[in-house]
């Protein structure tokens, strides 16, 4: 009975096997053009989003000047430009302003806290 019980267990074991998928990792070097192009169109997408008309209403609103806003985006890292996209792209789209005001608080830190 124990005999027909492990060979049933390598047999399953050996179908699982088969069905698990193999994925080899490939490691490789990004050019320099490949990295600052991510690094630009990150930079894009957070200048666009504040382009926009709710966005710059919203940031008047707090006192925060859409220009100024502009510029601290183009003085920050690159690291954070990518964080601050990833949040952007992270957060899913309705008509809550979520991301309007992830953005305006994101913009409030980096004029009035981080000097």
């Amino acid at each position: 009975m124990n005999s027909v019980m492990t060979r049933t267990l390598c047999r399953l074991l050996i179908v699982l096997m088969a069905w698990t998928p193999f994925h080899m990792a490939h490691a490789g070097i990004i050019s320099t053009d490949q990295a600052v192009y991510s690094a630009q169109s990150d930079r894009t997408a957070v200048l666009n989003l504040i382009n926009r008309s709710d966005v710059a209403g919203k940031l008047q609103s707090f006192g925060v000047d859409p220009v100024s806003a502009k510029d601290r985006v183009a003085a920050m890292t690159d690291e954070e430009v990518r964080s601050l996209a990833g949040n952007l792209h992270a957060v899913p789209a309705g008509g809550d302003g979520l991301v309007v005001l992830l953005l305006v608080g994101v913009i409030l830190w980096l004029v009035f806290w981080r000097k």
